[in-house]
């Protein structure tokens, strides 16, 4: 029977798990790679770069995370004459690296590609025709309506989105239309779950999450990943995610842990309650983390704020915002989360069902 594992599964092995790590920013998720999962893991990311159009006489400039940087980069070094990481943060970095660089390709996520073309119109008042690129590939995130079409009318470029894994950045499947489903790079890699039960999901259930099955990987077998993507059922297909679902939710790029707030609050004496709010006005990923105190005497308290403030930044890279809501309430409520993006959809998966 294979296992089925969430993130968190995948975190609670870190400290025996072996070979090359790769580990999300705040060590909630660990996915242990032996040389031949290496070699597998760049070889399928080097086939999405393929599929995308890119090729030998190809420059490619990566400005993703890790673990997905390094990765990618190394996948595409494989596959174009030239590739490099420079890291997701920024615009005026990434436009200088383009330049030098004489990029052909550029692999983002779409709000990072969304935020260097509006610093390109607005901040830098450059044309982006004039970068160059022929080749843009989105990965990581979740992507705004009319994203693809909009990058590829600006930049005259092919926009192509790759679903990679949210455990190792590795490339699964891809499309090069918005309205198109997944097209996976290796049959059986990906497949869609029922949201309460460790199995396969019912076309008729409406949603379904996305899994990754580890065909003969060298230290988890065949186990079964939740990803926490959560897609529409449509036979079958596989349609891109257009939400999350469990105990993290997926901002800039970055998984946040919703457990460990809660145990970081917890330590601070007086706080009952937290939201967290996310949305996306702009190009952007924005989140504040409201806390409500249960003594008036806390709420106006500027040493307080600052000690959740504290904690919060030793969580996570993403910048969270801390707000004190201005009533008390004495009795202790669970952490929640308001998405105006709409892509969260609640801690518990088996609610949804």
């Amino acid at each position: 029977m294979a296992r089925w594992l969430t993130r968190d599964g995948l975190g609670a092995a870190a400290g025996s798990a072996t070979g090359l790590l790769l580990v999300s920013p705040d060590v909630s998720s660990v996915l242990p790679l032996g040389p031949g999962d290496r070699a597998a893991a760049a070889e399928l990311t080097g086939a999405a770069l393929r599929e995308a159009g890119v090729g030998a006489r190809d420059r490619v400039v990566v400005a993703l995370a890790e673990p997905a940087g390094a990765l990618w980069t190394a996948a595409a070094a494989d596959v174009a004459a030239a590739a490099a990481s420079v890291g997701p943060r920024g615009r005026m970095r990434l436009h200088h690296a383009l330049s030098a660089l004489k990029a052909t390709t550029l692999v983002a996520t779409p709000t990072g590609a969304m935020d260097l073309l509006a610093r390109l119109h607005l901040e830098f008042l450059l044309d982006p025709l004039d970068l160059g690129l022929g080749t843009i590939v989105l990965t990581g995130e979740i992507a705004s309506k009319r994203t693809l079409g909009h990058l590829a009318g600006e930049f005259g470029a092919t926009v192509t989105e790759v679903l990679a894994s949210p455990f190792g950045g590795g490339a699964l499947a891809w499309r090069t239309a918005e309205e198109d489903p997944l097209k996976p790079l290796v049959d059986g890699l990906l497949g869609t779950a029922a949201l309460d039960r460790d199995d396969a999901a019912d076309p008729a259930a409406g949603l379904a999450e996305l899994v990754v099955t580890q065909h003969a990987h060298s230290t988890l077998g065949d186990a079964v990943l939740r990803t926490g993507l959560v897609a529409g059922t449509s036979g079958s297909a596989i349609p891109a995610p257009a939400h999350t679902v469990g105990e993290h939710v997926l901002v800039r790029g970055v998984w946040l842990a919703l457990p460990r707030i809660d145990r970081a609050l917890s330590k601070i004496d007086g706080v009952t309650g937290w939201e967290l709010a996310v949305n996306r006005r702009g190009t952007l990923d924005t989140a504040v983390l409201t806390v409500t105190f249960g003594r008036e005497s806390l709420v106006g308290n500027p040493m307080w704020k600052t000690r959740i403030e504290q904690s919060v930044r030793a969580l996570t890279p993403v910048s969270i915002a801390v707000e004190v809501a201005p009533e008390i309430s004495e009795a202790a409520t669970p952490g929640t989360v308001a998405d105006a993006r709409g892509h969260h959809l609640g801690r518990d998966r088996t609610a949804l069902a």
